[in-house]
């Protein structure tokens, strides 16, 4: 079951990353501030699978919770 949800997801970004550069596309083409934008926008979209939180708010938000438990973090 985990690996079909796997696909389910990996499918999922493909058709995402399909709405700015075509199949087959030689991304060499495009500038890095090109792509850093497309990346931006796609990490920054709201997912259902995080309850339409953006990977960045629900890391934070989980980041707060262990704060709030006493866990510390090192880095």
């Amino acid at each position: 079951m985990q690996h079909i949800r796997h696909l389910a997801e990996m499918l999922r970004r493909t058709s995402a990353l399909r709405q700015y550069f075509p199949k087959g596309a030689d991304l060499s083409r495009w500038g890095i501030d090109e792509l850093q934008a497309v990346a931006f926008t796609l990490n920054n979209r709201p997912r259902k699978t995080l309850a339409w939180k953006t990977p960045a708010e629900a890391l934070n938000e989980h980041l707060l919770s262990l704060q709030e438990a006493g866990v510390t973090t090192t880095g």
